[in-house]
């Protein structure tokens, strides 16, 4: 992506960005862009506007705005969708306009493919990898090995070859209006690429059908699955923007529990990881779901990558990781936390800083139910930091870093090493985001 042709085309037309209930509080939100002849820019080509948070930082975020007729695709199933992708490899600038909803446990005809058909022939079945390694038996010490690991671990790559698609660098994957568009039970893979956008999706059922045993996972172990509805692995440059994020249909409360623990098939709703930076979550909404949204894979990523926005989100039913952030600069502001329970999702905490996380968090709004605790919205392991201003409790303005570090022994820190100043459409009060960002953020707003 050149930088020089970004300023040229933020130069040739000044930018107006603007919703109804923006224009009511004065504030630019994103939904429609139009020139200084008022002619809208269509929804394929818009790009990141100046200074929206870190992925407008350098060159900006165009995705595929330059794609020309031959690399400008709409699609409506999965094999359709492989082929407009191509070679992950391939930085042609690519427009792919996502017609309905498609879904990713499906073959190259379009028939459908189930949990059965990923483990027909690797000799994998659940019942005899939990009479293989029953802690009873087995014991806890050590991560299963032998025939039946080796069989779930070929069925687990057969699914991820069919549901694992890799977003190449200057994309655009974009979601027609008034199609319900979306992917259901797939995973956009956005690895070490850059300049990469994703708008007006709905991203359902990401659903992994042979989580693995882990008896050494905290003091009772854990069933851990793969597949991030949507995965940033060192990727740089990214907006994702008006989608929405879901288990739904087959939420965590119908689970069954083995060896005294649940079977969860779902991981992240976006994650971003593996020393990404300069990105941009705006506008979305994360619904039943629990681990959403994790900012660094591990304490020992290096520092002066992760550097993330998150702004003007819905956030509800959502259990944690919202986000859970290690060792980057994160700016969270103007989002709508919703934490009453919903459909069995119980929320432990929203926020989590921690490897030395420089999180800024202001201007959010928290609605809590009746018997609720401030100071569980917020977590962290001692060394993270949340600079907190101007968020509301049920609109009370509440200092909500004091109330965790009050009733917590490893204190979050309440200075940061950075200032943002990437902070476009950045609203000074939290009072109104109950209102307008329930008509104005996910999957289907925009036109």
């Amino acid at each position: 992506m050149a930088a020089a042709s970004h300023r040229r085309s933020l130069r040739s037309r000044r930018v107006l960005v603007v919703t109804a209930a923006a224009v009511a509080a004065g504030v630019g939100a994103g939904v429609v862009v139009m020139n200084a002849n008022a002619s809208p820019v269509d929804l394929y080509h818009q790009t990141l506007a100046a200074k929206d948070g870190w992925a407008a930082s350098g060159a900006g975020t165009t995705g595929g705005a330059k794609a020309d007729a031959a690399h400008t695709f709409t699609v409506s199933t999965r094999a359709q969708l492989v082929k407009a992708l191509g070679s992950a490899s391939d930085t042609a600038p690519r427009i792919i306009k996502v017609k309905g909803t498609i879904d990713a446990n499906t073959d190259d005809s379009g028939k459908k493919l189930t949990c059965a058909s990923y483990a027909s022939g690797t000799g994998y079945s659940l019942s005899a990898y939990l009479k293989a390694y029953d802690p009873s038996s087995y014991g806890r010490s050590k991560l299963p090995s032998g025939t039946q690991e080796k069989a779930r671990a070929a069925a687990q790559s057969k699914q991820a070859k069919n549901i694992v698609f890799k977003v190449p660098a200057n994309t655009s994957v974009v979601g027609v209006p008034g199609t319900a568009a979306g992917i259901s039970g797939g995973m956009l893979q956005i690895q070490n690429v850059d300049n990469v956008i994703v708008r007006n999706l709905n991203f359902s059922a990401t659903e992994d059908c042979f989580p693995q045993w882990d008896p050494t996972d905290g003091s009772t172990g854990n069933w851990n699955s793969n597949y991030d509805s949507v995965t940033l692995r060192g990727a740089t440059h990214v907006w994702a923007d008006h989608n929405t994020f879901t288990d739904a249909p087959h939420l965590d409360s119908v689970n069954p529990k083995y060896y005294g623990r649940e079977f969860q098939i779902h991981d992240g709703s976006l994650d971003i990881t593996k020393s990404s930076d300069l990105v941009t979550v705006s506008r979305n909404q994360f619904t039943n779901h629990d681990k959403t949204m994790l900012i660094g894979s591990s304490d020992s990523e290096p520092a002066g990558k992760l550097r993330v926005s998150i702004h003007h989100n819905v956030w509800k039913g959502i259990v944690q990781r919202a986000p859970l952030a290690r060792v980057g600069q994160v700016h969270i502001y103007n989002n709508l936390y919703d934490v009453t329970p919903l459909n069995g999702y119980t929320t432990q905490y929203s926020i989590n800083s921690r490897a030395k996380a420089q999180v800024v968090a202001e201007n959010n709004y928290w609605k809590l139910p009746s018997g609720g605790k401030v100071s569980k919205l917020l977590s962290g392991d001692g060394t993270g930091a949340v600079k907190g201003s101007g968020n509301l409790v049920n609109g009370t303005v509440t200092d909500v870093v004091a109330a965790y570090n009050a009733a917590s022994s490893k204190d979050l820190k309440t200075t940061v090493n950075w200032t943002p100043t990437l902070t476009a459409g950045l609203e000074t009060s939290a009072k109104n985001l109950p209102t307008s960002l329930a008509t104005t953020t996910g999957a289907g707003v925009l036109k």
